[in-house]
């Protein structure tokens, strides 16, 4: 997180996914509930969401952090988004709508659900696990980019 973010005080973090695993409520020793107290503890404002484990995370996070009804709320405005639970509906989430909804296109998967290449072609700034970072892709020229004028020696 440090890499992608400098600094993590004041920061506003979208997570997806509480549970221990996709698929279930369980979250019995969840590293995600761990890496979210510790981000708590480092000053971040956390936006999770979860399909199934929203209840009983709220038992152990309380309302320290705010739980949101679907990914893109809890993505909207952040200044990046983590991929801590392996979720289907994670994995086949709208990128383009993901994009407009960040305050900054940057998503840090401890899931490796995308492909690199793919989050980097969507303007995402993109770090996964065991893989190299992406960065997003410089936009093509536009076409009615302003020639050089020859020079007339």
């Amino acid at each position: 997180m440090h890499n992608a973010l400098w600094t993590l005080r004041g920061k506003r973090l979208g997570v997806l996914g509480l549970a221990f695993k996709g698929g279930t409520d369980d979250i019995r020793e969840s590293p995600a509930i761990l890496l979210v107290q510790t981000l708590l503890q480092e000053g971040c404002k956390i936006a999770a969401y979860d399909p199934a484990a929203h209840e009983r995370a709220r038992e152990i996070l309380n309302s320290s952090i705010e739980y949101a009804s679907d990914a893109y709320e809890a993505a909207r405005e952040a200044d990046a988004l983590l991929i801590l639970t392996e979720w289907d509906e994670f994995a086949s989430l709208d990128l383009d709508r993901l994009h407009q909804e960040l305050k900054y296109p940057i998503i840090v998967d401890g899931r490796n659900l995308y492909d690199p290449d793919v989050m980097a072609a969507h303007g995402f700034t993109y770090y996964s696990v065991g893989r190299p970072a992406v960065t997003a892709e410089p936009p093509p020229l536009a076409a009615s980019a302003t020639p050089r004028k020859a020079s007339h020696s």
